[in-house]
């Protein structure tokens, strides 16, 4: 692993440190913290949820002009949302327990509401389950539970051994509602905060409160590919080896290339090629932790949520922490993989 990867900080070297000041607000602002950003997979359409208790659709397009279209209201904090694969469909889960589904072909129509677990609904994904649509619901009631949208009753639950506090779904990973295929212990010591599939659904990469990510595999043929990084660590001036340690807070694959964003309470994101274990690009602090992160569809855009995270209590909570959504138009070139070479990579 070479020492780049390996001992990212927020401070960026000049090779790769990026520049934020082209990015653009997304408008009009939420009113809280965010909890979840995920675009349409099919459309130009940005879904945020907040802990105003909204889940919000907005139009963005390549070029980053963006518009208000729709709100589904909650009744407490809303903590996930998920597109359906044809993108007809949003979903939004929360603290109130409740699944709210707006079809947005019949955005007219208030959006369908159904009590699904028995605590706080913490994240949401759709899959693809015999050529039907299936919803996926992972709570703090220790459940994971899958839903027809034709039914109020899930066709499968998954008892788990303790709360859900990350998720994700991609083709075969985390789609078999009568199973668990298998159990991996995490490769971190500290409390997972993210989990995000790989684009190819062969393995996942994991971020930890610690400040390190993890790229795992699912198949034991492909274990000698696994490994972790430190990552979102600031080094402590004049104290040798001493660094601040900031939580990731979320993983996003491009779409495309296969390579991967990190974003931390350190308030930085950065842009990794796993395969060939190098930190691609690094951008400076936005002032606040980066709570979500989104690419869309094709790759050309990138949003990042900027706002409190509340890992340090509500007395934290300032009124000088505005919430804000960024867009940042995507250079392909900081999201390409490097060059495959022959040798060593150290």
């Amino acid at each position: 692993m070479s020492s780049l990867f390996g001992g990212a900080s927020s401070s960026s070297s000049s090779t790769t440190a990026g520049d934020l000041k082209n990015d653009v607000p997304l408008q009009p602002p939420v009113d809280d913290s965010v909890s979840d950003l995920q675009f349409s997979p099919t459309a130009d359409f940005l879904a945020v949820a907040s802990w105003d208790k909204k889940v919000r659709i907005y139009a963005v397009s390549e070029q980053r002009q963006c518009e208000g279209k729709a709100i589904i209201d909650f009744e407490a904090p809303a903590l996930g949302c998920a597109w359906s694969p044809d993108g007809t469909k949003i979903a939004g889960v929360g603290a109130d327990q409740h699944i709210r589904l707006l079809d947005l072909n019949n955005a007219g129509n208030p959006p369908q509401s159904l009590k699904a677990h028995d605590a706080p609904i913490r994240a949401c994904k759709f899959a693809t389950i015999n050529q039907q649509p299936f919803l996926i619901t992972g709570s703090w009631d220790k459940k994971v539970k899958y839903w027809d949208l034709r039914s109020d009753k899930p066709i499968a639950e998954l008892e788990q051994q303790e709360r859900v506090y990350a998720m994700d779904a991609k083709d075969n990973l985390l789609v078999n509602p009568q199973t668990i295929y298998k159990t991996i212990q995490s490769p971190l010591k500290f409390q997972t905060r993210v989990v995000a599939c790989f684009k190819e659904a062969n393995g996942f990469a994991v971020g930890s409160i610690e400040g390190r990510c993890a790229i795992q595999y699912v198949e034991e043929k492909d274990a000698s590919s696994n490994f972790s990084f430190k990552c979102h660590r600031e080094p402590i001036p004049n104290m040798k080896d001493g660094s601040n340690v900031y939580s990731v807070n979320a993983i996003s694959f491009h779409p495309v290339h296969g390579t991967f964003s990190t974003s931390g309470a350190d308030g930085t994101f950065h842009f990794w090629d796993g395969n060939a274990k190098h930190r691609l690009k690094g951008y400076p602090t936005t002032g606040q932790p980066i709570t979500a992160t989104a690419f869309n569809y094709q790759g050309t855009v990138f949003a990042y949520a900027s706002c409190y995270d509340w890992s340090k209590g509500f007395q934290h909570n300032l009124q000088t922490n505005k919430p804000q959504i960024m867009l940042h138009q995507v250079n392909q070139e900081e999201v390409k993989p490097r060059p495959k070479t022959t040798g060593a990579r150290r």
